[in-house]
């Protein structure tokens, strides 16, 4: 069954790129695929419960000789990220609908990339995680490049340059723990529960997949590739990008090196406490200086990813309250979800204002909500689900990991946890000057090319704040799918 779920879009891709399909079945034949993927990760997510086990697993011989195998399943750290995964790109391909040229070519990629990233978030193998890690900058390269703007050929190789730099050498941490493992495997459930390494070579190989996976993260200062990105990605892009793809990185974080490193962990977990107030602070901060609403948003996914890595750092503390630390993990996942729903729905909506004017520039915009209430609607309750706003997404995922933050009982934890705390205050006020500028503010001069959203896109949207409502609301079918995952990482760590 996950099989299936996985390949089932790049097979779709391979069909739908044969020329003999019509290009105008092309599209509802993505958006059909999509929406069977939503419904089969649902059934799955069902079917799994709360259980604190692997469901839906598989492995097969695939490389013997180092012990490479096609290994899958699925958990309560990697449903809510199928979950989220499924959801964003049937959102990109509704989305997408009508208004994109070679309309073939972009549905089949981004079918890839569904591949792609699906079969991340259950690979339970490392060589298999790195070869779909890779997979997903190729695809993503392309996305840019092909169908981006502005300066989209350097922010396409900047990327690219970046994040392969990283899986390199992410790829030389995966090889410490293959060769620290006796016998020599790269099977993750075999290296959870056996550790292979200690001391001075866990904290190099720590180092190794710290800096691979905090480039995908990104977090300061490897960040730098990603406002030229997103300002630059076609609006379906930049959605994936934040939504999904940085998940990868924080994904990491709690798959591969809290639980196979728990010593280094441990021994390290100040730096990433310090490393996610940085980015915290310093996402926030930039994001208030921009005049660019798209290179705004990006910079405000440096600031919630932040929030994820210090939650994972103040996780780290064995000696702490085992309880806050379960919370910090359960609010660290938490995040991912949310985050993907609201910036996901964010970029999307910065797509509508580029697609009317050509422009992300704030200062020529105002009143948009005269003309376009449906619109400002919208980017209003992203713009509160972003910052926090209690009975949102936001608001569920940030108590958790500033509850379990400060209260672990270590008084670094607590005063990182306590100066993060002002990293919501900037959010606010970046968004509601947003607000006040573009959408309530006196007219700009692009503000009558502004119409409201179409059809299509308003079926994009509504679904991603549907889900971060419904999170802010009733969380408790989310959290009890994580919470056994949170205690088993906390366990690992502290064993």
């Amino acid at each position: 069954m996950l099989t299936l779920v996985i390949f089932l879009p790049v097979a779709v891709a391979a069909a739908v790129a044969v020329p003999a399909v019509p290009r105008r079945a092309v599209p509802w034949t993505w958006i059909g695929v999509s929406l069977a993927e939503v419904v089969l990760v649902a059934w799955m997510w069902v079917s799994h419960g709360t259980s604190a086990g692997t469901s839906f697993e598989t492995n097969a011989r695939w490389i013997p000789s180092v012990r490479a195998g096609y290994h899958v399943g699925v958990d309560g750290l990697s449903l809510p990220l199928l979950a989220l995964t499924a959801v964003l790109f049937a959102a990109c391909a509704v989305y997408s609908l009508g208004r994109t040229r070679r309309a073939r070519a972009f549905a089949v990629l981004f079918l890839f990339l569904e591949t792609v990233c699906l079969g991340l978030f259950a690979a339970l193998d490392l060589l298999l995680f790195f070869v779909f890690f890779d997979l997903s900058i190729v695809g993503m390269y392309f996305v840019i490049l092909l169908w981006g703007h502005g300066g989209r050929a350097r922010s396409a190789l900047k990327f690219f340059l970046y994040t392969f730099l990283g899986s390199l050498i992410l790829l030389l941490g995966f090889i410490g723990l293959y060769l620290g493992a006796d016998p020599h495997t790269f099977d993750m459930v075999e290296l959870t529960r056996d550790p292979p390494l200690s001391g001075g070579l866990a904290g190099l190989t720590l180092l190794a997949v710290g800096i691979g996976l905090g480039i995908k993260t990104p977090v300061v200062p490897f960040h730098t590739w990603l406002p030229p990105a997103h300002t630059d990605a076609p609006a379906a892009g930049s959605a994936i990008l934040a939504g999904v793809m940085l998940k990868m990185g924080t994904y990491g974080l709690v798959r591969i090196a809290m639980p196979m490193l728990p010593d280094a962990w441990r021994r390290y977990a100040l730096v990433f406490l310090i490393v996610g107030l940085v980015g915290v602070l310093y996402g926030a901060l930039v994001a208030l200086a921009q005049d660019d609403v798209k290179r705004l948003v990006a910079y405000t996914s440096v600031n919630h990813m932040g929030y994820i890595v210090l939650a994972l750092g103040a996780a780290g503390y064995a000696s702490g309250d085992a309880g806050a630390r379960r919370l910090a993990v359960t609010g660290a996942v938490t995040q991912m979800v949310s985050h993907g729903l609201v910036t996901g729905a964010l970029f999307l909506l910065c797509g509508v204002l580029h697609d009317r004017a050509g422009s992300y520039d704030l200062g020529r915009f105002g009143g948009i909500a005269r003309g376009a209430p449906v619109f400002a609607g919208l980017f209003g309750a992203a713009a509160f689900a972003s910052l926090g706003l209690p009975g949102l997404s936001g608001f569920i995922a940030e108590f958790q990991i500033f509850a379990g933050t400060i209260g672990s009982g270590t008084a670094a934890a607590a005063a990182t946890g306590a100066l993060a705390i002002t990293g919501i205050l900037i959010t606010a006020a970046l968004f509601l000057r947003v607000l006040h500028r573009a959408v309530l503010g006196p007219p700009g001069e692009l503000t009558a090319r502004v119409t409201d959203v179409r059809r299509p896109e308003l079926a994009a949207l509504a679904p991603l704040l549907v889900l971060s409502l419904l999170v802010g609301v009733a969380p408790r079918g989310l959290l009890d799918t994580i919470e056994p995952l949170s205690a088993a990482v906390v366990a690992l760590v502290g064993r």
